[in-house]
């Protein structure tokens, strides 16, 4: 199996989440270290305990005291699935209130190819502030596909595939 190194994945409170622990399996089954970090009401819809044993870290839901070690190893990419609502417009006006958030904003700092798979209801999709900041964004080199509705994790495994063999230098589709 190839490593394909560690990733950051960030969990949202939108039905999907209820289902993460099949998503975690795939991208380890790709080669990929999972460290989950949750909002906190994804954090109470979630079984943290099952997911820390499956991948191995502790689900992040709290910040850390200063002086305390990293709980997560360096990550390599970020995905975010399912995105919310709330997440994609707190993340796009910078605000940092929660771990979740504060990876998503570092990671646009430090450059590292983020993926966004946001989960929004038609109504809220229709607010004036989501498609800006979607955009938004996006125009920062973050990778957004919408998840459907049927929640078919290979949209997420199969993006984040492609990016490894980008990052390595292997030809994809989508460099045609």
């Amino acid at each position: 199996m190839t490593r394909r190194g560690v990733l950051a994945l960030v969990v949202c409170a939108a039905p999907p989440v209820l289902r993460i622990g099949e998503l975690i399996e795939l991208l380890q089954e790709d080669g990929w270290t999972v460290c989950l970090t949750a909002t906190p009401t994804a954090a109470t819809w979630i079984d943290r305990e099952a997911l820390a044993r499956q991948t191995g870290y502790p689900v992040r839901v709290d910040w850390r005291k200063p002086g305390e070690p990293e709980p997560h190893p360096p990550a390599c990419a970020v995905a975010v699935v399912p995105a919310t609502f709330n997440v994609i417009n707190k993340w796009a006006q910078g605000i940092n209130d929660t771990p979740a958030l504060g990876i998503l904003n570092e990671a646009l700092g430090a450059e590292l190819p983020i993926y966004a798979f946001p989960n929004v209801k038609r109504q809220l999709a229709m607010h004036p502030s989501y498609d800006r900041h979607l955009q938004l964004l996006q125009d920062a080199g973050v990778t957004v596909a919408p998840l459907a509705k049927e929640m078919d994790w290979l949209l997420v495994t199969d993006g984040l595939h492609a990016h490894a063999q980008r990052a390595s230098g292997i030809p994809t589709p989508l460099d045609d």
